[in-house]
């Protein structure tokens, strides 16, 4: 098999350097797909032997877009493909054992590994999205950004679907594993990556996209028999939304009630305690908010535009 990789990226800087350096060697063709750079990026993929790819920005940009306008771009005699984002960098020994997976198991369409953040110790965010990473090895139910998948597989079910502003690699999982295929979880290093969360602004807009690609996943599968994303979809409107808008109405009509609904959030922050930890617990309740945002904000706006936190 032939190996090819499409990275996306947008102003990444040395991060992306550093990404396709580690690729050099590895797979028989590299294509970026820049999403407007200003910093130098377009010439410093192309300086580094890239195939360059630079998005319309006249249309409205998303990660799925991207990565559909790499694949494009492969060469006929590509058979699996290597995403990546530019802030990721592929560890070695990565794509020997996930090509000999998946030759070994011809009914799997992706692979995936553990990535990992390179900095955790940098800020509590940062902490929090490397334990977001640690999934269980197996089969999965989906695949993150950095994933080895067979094109035979991607073309089938019409690649990434373009318009989805976040959530896309679950959603194509979902086509993928109804069309009979399935996805696998390695228990081997994949990437390393730089999330360079350090603000809370950046965590809450991080979260706020979370909800909105809870949204639209259940909106698009949610009837199916994994309902994709409906639970994740009704804690974030149940925590973020619902019980505020019913607590603030109980204290004008019965401050007493409204007291008592109250304490359901420190109920469910021990739970949650108990079950990841403190920083963990407070961080997803906390999270329940900007998630119910970004719920409302699809169902209310729809207005194509990426959610970003960088």
């Amino acid at each position: 098999m032939s190996i090819g990789a499409v990275v996306i990226g947008r102003n990444e800087g040395a991060r992306l350097e550093r990404s396709l350096q580690a690729l050099a060697g590895q797979v028989a063709q590299i294509v970026y797909v820049d999403s407007g750079s200003t910093d130098g990026s377009v010439a410093a993929a192309r300086g580094l032997g890239a195939e360059v790819v630079e998005l319309d920005m006249k249309h409205p940009f998303t990660a799925a877009r991207a990565r559909n306008a790499g694949v494009a771009a492969l060469s006929e005699e590509i058979t699996l493909v290597q995403f990546l984002d530019g802030d990721c960098i592929l560890r070695d020994g990565w794509l020997a054992a996930a090509e000999a997976h998946l030759n070994a198991h011809p009914q799997l369409a992706v692979v995936c590994g553990r990535r990992r953040e390179e900095h955790p110790e940098t800020s509590i965010y940062n902490s929090l999205v490397d334990a977001e990473w640690d999934t269980p090895p197996g089969e999965a139910r989906a695949c993150g950004g950095d994933a080895l998948i067979r094109l035979e597989a991607l073309r089938a079910v019409g690649d990434y679907r373009a318009e989805m502003i976040a959530g896309e690699e679950p959603e194509l999982c979902q086509r993928l594993r109804r069309a009979g295929w399935q996805i696998w979880r390695l228990e081997a290093e994949m990437t390393w990556h730089d999330a360079q969360i350090t603000r809370f602004s950046q965590w809450w807009r991080r979260s706020l996209r979370a909800g909105h690609a809870f949204a639209e996943g259940a909106a698009l599968h949610g009837a199916g028999p994994d309902r994709h994303w409906v639970a994740e979809t009704r804690r974030a409107l149940l925590w973020g939304a619902l019980l505020p808008a019913v607590i603030l109405l109980l204290a004008l009509l019965l401050p007493w009630a409204a007291v008592g609904l109250m304490l359901l959030y420190p109920l469910q922050l021990l739970r949650l305690i108990r079950r990841g930890g403190a920083a963990w617990g407070f961080f997803t309740l906390l999270g329940k908010f900007p998630e119910a945002l970004g719920v409302l904000k699809y169902h209310i706006r729809r207005d194509g535009r990426i959610i970003e936190y960088r």
